[in-house]
């Protein structure tokens, strides 16, 4: 060894013998750990099971609850898979390239939104990645097909359990639908090209064709085998990451604070506090189900009229449709926190940070468009 050899060795040395900032992190939080094992073991043994317990619920929810979850994740991602077999996506890219076009924004943002509406978050991602990747997307045009994805339903039984609570309420659903989940679909992107500026009209013969030639039970099998991948090394890994730290809030009692802050900003804003909060924190489904349990008539007489009462109040029928806008979405939390940065990394250019952003970005603007749907509808209720 030559003597600048020796040199840069001992420097080498000396510089590892040196504390880093993230060593003496490191050791508060070693320090911290002993005092909380000693002087309030019982705490921490009560957060972590609180943030297991929380954890635990993605595994209720997806694989062993009655909520079927999973299975209906791994059904939409084949239904998803047969339709882009049959041309689906290549039909899509032939009506709505004209809108983009004019737009100046690649065509293919605006195919994960319908796969959302039809079938599953999870699915739409997993088919819309890819073709945002073929159709040569540039990375302000991936962000803005992520945002665009979050502003439609994460579950069409959504759509469905929705439209049964508006009709009970005496709401005319279909103007509601028209506006609060068909028309985003051009409204977002043009929105977001304010700020994602880097985008490009594509014409038909810049794109590639996006139907595969996969055979049919290697179609069937393969969509139901990515589908069962997608839930269990995505999904579940992500989901119980938020849900432990939703725990560990709940356990220090900052969740609750959360929430009941946010129910109150909801129901300024013209959102169902109870449905809304619902939404953003467990899933659009429940909400859904629990808004049709809040419009339907109870059986006694006087209770069903004084319902119907209340229905007839144009304030509440405004809060019905603000939170069945919001509950077409990508919340709750977990979804844009979660779920999209799982299934859409490694897949699009950007890096997990910024899919995440796109997400959350595209989630804040459904909130604010659900909460401006509400005041136009209240306007001719």
């Amino acid at each position: 060894m030559d003597t600048k050899e020796k040199k840069a060795a001992v420097e080498t040395a000396e510089e590892r013998a040196k504390w880093k900032p993230i060593e003496w992190v490191g050791l508060i939080l070693f320090i911290a750990f002993l005092v909380c094992i000693f002087a309030a073991h019982e705490q921490f043994s009560g957060a972590f099971n609180a943030m297991f317990a929380k954890a635990y619920q993605m595994f209720e929810f997806y694989l062993f609850g009655s909520s079927m979850l999973g299975a209906t994740i791994v059904v939409s991602i084949m239904t998803g898979r047969i339709l882009e077999r049959l041309g689906f996506t290549d039909a899509l890219m032939r009506i709505f390239l004209p809108i983009m076009k004019y737009l100046k924004i690649n065509a293919a943002v605006c195919v994960g939104i319908i796969y959302n509406i039809l079938g599953d978050v999870n699915a739409a991602g997993r088919i819309a990645g890819p073709v945002v990747m073929k159709a040569g997307c540039t990375r302000d045009e991936q962000k803005i097909a992520i945002a665009t994805l979050t502003n439609a339903p994460a579950s069409f039984s959504i759509i469905v359990l929705g439209i049964i609570a508006l009709s009970t309420a005496g709401i005319n659903p279909f103007p509601v639908m028209i506006v609060g989940i068909f028309l985003p679909i051009f409204l977002v992107p043009a929105f977001l090209r304010l700020f994602w500026r880097d985008t490009k009209a594509a014409d038909i013969h810049d794109l590639p064709r996006f139907t595969p030639d996969t055979g049919v039970m290697d179609l069937i099998f393969g969509s139901a085998r990515e589908g069962v991948t997608t839930v269990i090394t995505l999904i579940l890994p992500a989901g119980c990451a938020v849900f432990a730290i939703i725990g560990l809030l709940e356990y220090f009692g900052i969740w609750g604070v959360i929430t009941a802050s946010l129910g109150g900003v909801l129901e300024v804003m013209g959102i169902e506090p109870t449905t809304g909060l619902q939404t953003i924190t467990v899933a659009g489904t429940l909400a859904m189900k629990t808004l049709g349990t809040m419009v339907t008539p109870a059986t006694a007489d006087a209770a069903a009229g004084a319902l119907v009462e209340v229905l007839a109040d144009p304030a509440v029928k405004k809060l019905l449709i603000g939170s069945f806008v919001l509950a077409n979405s990508s919340w709750p939390i977990q979804v844009p926190l979660g779920q999209i940065p799982a299934v859409w990394s490694g897949v699009v250019d950007l890096k997990t940070r910024e899919i995440m952003f796109a997400a959350i970005v595209g989630c804040v603007i459904r909130l604010v468009y659900a909460a401006l749907c509400a005041q136009l509808f209240g306007l001719f209720l």
